[in-house]
């Protein structure tokens, strides 16, 4: 007698990502990332046309980032249990409608509501990206598409506040603010309709279980330390800011140990602590802390120095630093040949261009005819500043993504945007307020050289980690 079995049904591998899906989820994730700059450049007319206290306007900044970062771990973990693509769509459809009802606000408590919709309609999307990219790309494909989606995030900041001045300059049929939020619309559109056609589906081999105690745990860490990064300065730090980064560590334990215990007993930790216990993966975060920090401090700071120190308005603040995002994409572009060239020292190199990009604006600032510099004056010192931020945040991502396993795709891509996230904020309130902490005593030009100086301090210590990297990286 002949006995047959069957052999065990495996899902199918996901189609292999070809250009339009790739270029699809790129434009997926710079709506995001330009619409938090671009709203930074309209807060002003914000507040003259909707009659709005300065604590209100803050929480158009506040709610949209804190909502964005609470949500990145479980929108990935969303992905891998339902399907990236599936989150994906739902991301970019959520974000064009939020779009929508800010940009139809009649108050400032609506635009408020419709920002903290729109930051959660993010953090569907986003962590698709990257997860995607890891499911369905490998190799040298891989390395170009993590230096394409690293190249946005800088390229975003750029053109997020030069298309927030052209549009308020343009006040396109009497929008005026309102069109920061309504040009999202149509982009949205044409994003969702290439991802039905182009964007391969993937997700986990075994969709996690919930875990709500995990992921109340979460959000309650992320909000004690972002709300008040992101609102205690402008408010002069009140007594239930400091109560809630009081309370940040604690509930950050907690999480800890609930994760830990759940991994131990067989369930489905949110984000499993064997993920981070991984070397690798340690590393790799490690690395984002001096990237990121600097590079929104950087940010903060240029705005503030270019505006009220020289005396540019909104439009030729942003396109002095067109420069920048140039070579910021030049760069990314260049990040997967550094890799095979100098492998984890391609880290190192990119610090050392940063740093002399930012010595340069400092000798610029000191030594040039302040406040009557032009932009062609600070263009040099911005180019190698672009340059530095160009390699280093493709590095980032490769390091990073290497190191997570594909089953847990998901879950990493929103720990490595949560980490993103959280910096961006810590940078804000450590070096902007230290910025503006030193400006009244100082004057402007030497505060901008102290804070510069404390970053290129993070950037000696993001050399010194890519020389102890592995001359190969995956």
């Amino acid at each position: 007698m002949t006995t047959t079995t069957t052999p065990p049904v495996t899902a199918a591998p996901p189609r292999a990502l070809t250009p339009l899906g790739l270029l699809t989820l790129l434009l997926g994730t710079a709506l995001p990332m330009i619409d938090f700059f671009i709203v930074n450049v309209a807060l002003p007319t914000i507040e003259h046309d909707l009659h709005a206290p300065p604590a209100t306007l803050e929480m158009v900044v506040a709610g949209y980032a804190v909502a964005y970062a609470v949500l990145l771990v479980l929108g990935g973990r969303l992905g891998d249990g339902f399907g990236r693509r599936r989150l994906f769509l739902w991301g970019v459809a959520a974000f064009g409608l939020t779009s929508l009802a800010g940009g139809l606000a009649p108050g400032a408590w609506w635009l408020v509501g419709a920002r903290v919709a729109q930051g959660a309609a993010s953090a569907l999307l986003l962590p698709q990206v990257l997860a995607t990219i890891h499911a369905t790309t490998s190799g040298e494909r891989r390395a170009r598409a993590v230096a394409l989606y690293g190249s946005v995030g800088g390229v975003s900041v750029v053109l997020g506040q030069v298309l927030g001045g052209v549009l308020l300059a343009a006040d396109l049929a009497g929008t005026g603010w309102r069109a920061v939020f309504l040009v999202n619309v149509p982009v949205a559109v044409a994003a969702l309709l290439c991802a039905l056609r182009a964007v391969p589906d993937s997700r986990a081999e075994r969709p996690a279980r919930g875990d709500l105690a995990g992921t109340a745990l979460l959000a309650a860490a992320l909000i004690a330390l972002l709300l008040p990064l992101t609102e205690g300065r402008a408010a002069g730090w009140p007594l239930w800011s400091v109560l809630l980064l009081c309370a940040a560590p604690p509930l950050a334990a907690g999480f800890y140990g609930v994760e830990r215990r759940g991994e131990r007993a067989g369930g489905s930790p949110l984000l499993p602590p064997s993920l981070l216990t991984a070397p690798e993966v340690r590393r790799g975060l490690l690395l984002g802390l001096p990237v990121f920090v600097g590079f929104a401090g950087w940010m903060f700071v240029s705005a503030v120095t270019l505006q009220q120190g020289l005396g540019y308005g909104a439009l030729r603040a942003g396109l002095t630093l067109v420069p920048m995002g140039v070579a910021q994409f030049a760069a990314s572009m260049l990040a997967p040949r550094a890799v095979r060239r100098f492998g984890g020292r391609a880290v190192a190199l990119a610090a050392v261009v940063h740093i002399a990009g930012l010595a340069t604006v400092t000798a610029t600032a000191l030594l040039g005819p302040w406040p009557h510099l032009s932009p062609l004056a600070l263009s040099p010192s911005l180019v190698l500043c672009g340059f530095g931020q160009g390699l280093q945040l493709p590095l980032y991502y490769r390091i990073l993504l290497a190191a997570i396993p594909a089953r847990l795709a998901g879950a990493g891509s929103g720990l490595a945007a949560t980490l993103q996230q959280s910096c961006l904020a810590v940078g804000v309130a450590a070096l902007g307020s230290l910025f503006l902490s030193l400006v009244p005593g100082l004057g402007m030009r030497e505060a901008l050289a102290v804070v510069l100086a404390v970053q290129a301090g993070g950037l000696v210590g993001l050399g010194w980690l890519g020389l102890r990297l592995p001359r190969v990286l995956g």
